[in-house]
């Protein structure tokens, strides 16, 4: 980073939807002056862990890599959670300290269960000595003599730089704890990948909470010679799209479900700049990506990560990023693993590796794979597996190396004791439902334990016109198995599908909705 600043001293470094701008040189000397007042005023030279409860934006970026730069572990919380999860979170890591401010506060109206710092009490607090210094540092100081001076040189690669609470969509969120190792490979492998260069803009529309949000929006225009663009709310689509044209934004790192908001209410112009789109979080649906090519001039492409993987493992490659005659985007798939990174699938029951194109779980890890979860050897020791991390998620690797992702494991039911695959049910009655609204995602399937069968099949949806049964006799024309077929009295209308802060849909809060009303009495 102090490389980067120095480099870009002049030039835009970040940017964000209130108009605040920073030059390399600017971004640096803030950073300073953020570091000696955190370190006179709040942070007790044992407080390794400290909490960041801010959205994506040129102060919380400032307030990253102060601590960064402190040797201190950054805790950023989801604003998104309730108070409960925030708080288990600020329990779990031990956070004595919470960064924050008042406007965001205020918006959540929660209480901390630590020490709320908030940034506005720093106005006045710098002195000239602290302006000096950051303005010498920012400018004046050779990089090796400030990184001596900061004591950067006595970080291991291996220390924990954060630890990112998982959005827990299928369970309690759990703590990743991720080395500068990790975050630094993951951000070179990716750069190399989607050859990033000096004029990329991205646009950082996705929370430091979550890992893509922190790996790649906030630390890769930290360390790379790359500016970025800010705003805190990725379904705000009209800002988004503003910022997007104002700033010249030329990456922009999504899901499907922003995508299909902007699809709707941002005009053409607005991401005309965009060269490259990667989506991941969900699987990308086809007509998602050919309206928002047929919008706005770019095709997204579809990339896959776990937080436990800090988070990027593979991507396809945009063919204006292609620097090869080989193939390497292949639409429907993940991608290949980024360089470095490893991948294999396994029998799940037996963890004995399988050929190429059969399916089975997919195993991953390099560089990338998390130290562990925080406090937890022995949930780590279920996951990580002799350097593999075991996904979760049922996949096939094709003969080029191409990885396609048929569901998570997690989302199947064993019916009658066959395995139900709820994605592929899902995308058959989307097809079904999709009618002019094809880049909507009208329906999700989830499942609830049944007396007879084990499990069965609940399909919660928005308002359509078709009935279940109309749906159930066209999924009977399309050749699945009786099993897989929902009855009619397991359908749910809900005025909308629950998401995550990062967008994803939280199959958890689905699955209680679906229990609630078809579990057993």
């Amino acid at each position: 980073m102090l490389r980067a600043c120095a480099r870009n001293r002049f030039r835009r470094k970040v940017t964000d939807s209130t108009g605040a701008e920073l030059a390399g040189g600017q971004l640096l000397t803030k950073t300073l002056v953020l570091r000696r007042l955190l370190e006179r005023h709040v942070l007790s030279p044992d407080e390794k862990r400290v909490g960041v409860l801010l959205p994506p934006a040129t102060g919380g970026v400032v307030v990253n890599a102060a601590l960064a730069l402190m040797g201190r572990v950054a805790v950023n919380l989801n604003y998104s959670a309730s108070e409960e999860t925030i708080n288990a979170c600020i329990a779990a890591a031990g956070l004595k300290h919470v960064l924050t401010s008042e406007k965001v506060l205020d918006k959540l109206g929660i209480t901390l269960a630590c020490e709320a710092v908030k940034l506005e009490s720093f106005k006045d607090k710098p002195t000239l000595g602290d302006k000096l210094a950051g303005v010498i540092g920012g400018y004046l100081t050779p990089i090796a003599t400030l990184e001596r001076k900061l004591g950067l040189t006595s970080i291991a690669m291996d220390e924990p730089v954060t630890i990112i609470f998982t959005s827990g969509s299928t369970g309690r969120p759990k703590g990743v704890v991720l080395s500068h190792r990790n975050i630094v490979s993951n951000i070179r492998a990716f750069e190399s990948a989607v050859h990033l260069d000096a004029d990329d803009v991205l646009l950082g529309i996705l929370p430091f909470f979550h890992a893509f949000g922190y790996t790649v929006t906030l630390w890769a225009p930290l360390i790379l010679d790359l500016a970025s663009a800010y705003h805190f709310n990725p379904l705000d689509a009209r800002q988004v799209g503003k910022l997007c044209r104002e700033t010249g934004a030329t990456i922009l790192l999504s899901t499907p479900t922003f995508l299909r908001s902007y699809i709707k209410r941002a005009p053409p112009e607005d991401f005309a700049s965009l060269d490259v789109v990667v989506v991941g979080a969900e699987k990308m649906p086809i007509p998602v990506a050919e309206a928002f090519e047929k919008r706005f001039g770019v095709r997204p492409v579809e990339g896959y990560g776990a937080t436990e993987l800090s988070p990027v493992a593979a991507v396809n490659i945009p063919p204006s990023r292609s620097r090869t005659t080989d193939t390497d985007l292949r639409e429907g798939s993940i991608g290949r693993p980024l360089p470095g990174v490893k991948a294999r699938i396994v029998d799940p029951d037996t963890g004995v590796e399988l050929p190429a194109d059969t399916e089975g779980m997919l195993e991953m890890g390099g560089p990338n794979l998390m130290c562990g979860y925080l406090d937890d050897d022995a949930k780590t020791a279920e996951v990580v597996k002799d350097g593999w991390y075991v996904t979760g998620d049922m996949a096939r690797i094709d003969p080029d190396g191409f990885i396609h992702i048929t569901g998570r494991q997690s989302r199947f039911s064993k019916i009658g004791g066959e395995m139900v695959p709820h994605l592929r049910v899902e995308e058959e009655i989307q097809e079904i439902l999709a009618g002019e609204d094809e880049e909507l995602q009208l329906a999700v399937v989830t499942g609830v334990p049944d007396e007879k069968k084990g499990e069965k099949l609940v399909v919660v949806h928005l308002p359509v016109k078709p009935t279940p049964d109309e749906v159930i006799a066209a999924l009977r024309t399309r050749g699945l198995p009786n099993l897989w077929i929902p009855s009619a009295d397991c359908f749910m209308e809900v005025p909308e599908l629950p998401l995550l802060g990062s967008g994803k849909l939280d199959l958890k809060g689905l699955a209680s909705v679906a229990l609630a009303k078809f579990g057993a009495k």
